[in-house]
């Protein structure tokens, strides 16, 4: 069980020290503030059990950072993603503001109509 438990804590730290070091380069200072308490807290396991870890109990130490980090990058892609679309429906949904339109792609047929509205010969 302590294997286990090891394996967790040091997932989870690195996993943390991974999205902390990804937001603090890209300036995200609530989300590096609140990670902070999980690496305060998966620090506080590894601290009580590490110590007396047997060679098993080792080897799940070691692998759990690994797949922290890894895991850790692949989640920031698409947490922050994730963040940036809702925040801009909710920014569409805000009384009176509407984010700006696209222009139309050269030689749609939007693009086309526009231009004829544009030289009145339509």
């Amino acid at each position: 069980m302590n294997a286990l438990i090891l394996f967790v804590s040091t997932f989870v730290l690195v996993f943390a020290l991974g999205l902390q070091s990804l937001n603090v380069n890209g300036g995200h200072y609530r989300a590096a503030f609140f990670t902070s308490f999980a690496i305060g807290g998966a620090n506080m396991i590894l601290l009580k059990l590490g110590p007396d870890a047997s060679a098993l109990e080792i080897a799940a130490f070691l692998g759990g950072g690994p797949f922290g980090i890894i895991i850790s990058m692949w989640f920031h892609q698409r947490a922050l993603a994730w963040w940036k679309a809702w925040g801009a429906r909710r920014h569409h949904r805000l009384p009176g503001q509407r984010p700006p339109k696209a222009p139309p792609r050269p030689g749609s047929r939007c693009d086309e109509h526009a231009t004829q509205h544009l030289t009145d010969i339509h």
